[in-house]
């Protein structure tokens, strides 16, 4: 019984039928590598040098973020403390814990603890925390209840499409400027987010970008 296909064609259509398995193979690590926790880092909860408590020290002792990350809401970087910083109260309070042989041993080397960092975006990303701050965007928006955390951990995805979701939406997430910095505040009773954010959006005319340039520099 005579081909239905030429040589010539057969080849065409077993290589073909390898490039769309290749693809598919190439599609489903592409999916598994850029869409999973393991890329996003969400989940992350590295073990630090130091064990710092957000949840005792901001949530119970009332801490503000910007007394250990200083200048976050004027600067584009957000910065984690520096030994000084911590020995300001452990000089005095707990001075000869255990827990804090690591804070003491770099003080007395005049050496920086060696945090580990935990939220991490690319380098071809850019994002100035100062800007989003006094726009009125909570810490929480990015980093969940920190106020809540025994140990913090990487809480949300920071990928491309979730920032968008923000940039698209920004009324969802606006609070007063003078609340950014209190993670536990909600709106007033009777009132919701979308309306809260609606009107600060319209109030201070924000217009986040969604071009490539906005985020891509």
């Amino acid at each position: 019984m005579p081909a239905i296909f030429s040589e010539k064609s057969q080849s065409i259509l077993r290589q073909i039928a390898c490039g769309g398995v290749l693809f598919f193979v190439l599609l489903i690590g592409v999916v598994w590598y850029y869409f999973t926790p393991k890329y996003t880092r969400a989940g992350y909860e590295p073990h630090q040098p130091v064990a710092y408590s957000h949840a005792f020290h901001v949530g119970e002792l009332g801490l503000s973020c910007l007394y250990c990350h200083t200048n976050v809401d004027q600067s584009p970087h957000a910065n984690v403390p520096a030994t000084e910083t911590c020995m300001n109260c452990h000089l005095h309070i707990k001075a000869q814990s255990p827990l804090l042989a690591e804070l003491r041993e770099t003080w007395e080397a005049n050496r920086p603890v060696r945090w580990k960092q935990i939220h991490r975006l690319p380098d071809y990303a850019y994002f100035n925390h100062a800007v989003h701050i006094q726009r009125g965007v909570s810490c929480v928006s990015c980093h969940g209840k920190i106020n809540e955390m025994a140990v913090v951990y990487h809480a949300e995805p920071l990928s491309m499409g979730w920032c968008l979701e923000c940039h698209r939406n920004p009324a969802a997430y606006l609070r007063p400027r003078d609340q950014v910095l209190n993670l536990d505040w909600q709106p007033k009773f009777g009132e919701s987010q979308l309306e809260v954010g609606t009107r600060l959006q319209e109030q201070w005319n924000i217009n986040p970008p969604e071009t490539c340039q906005g985020c891509h520099r």
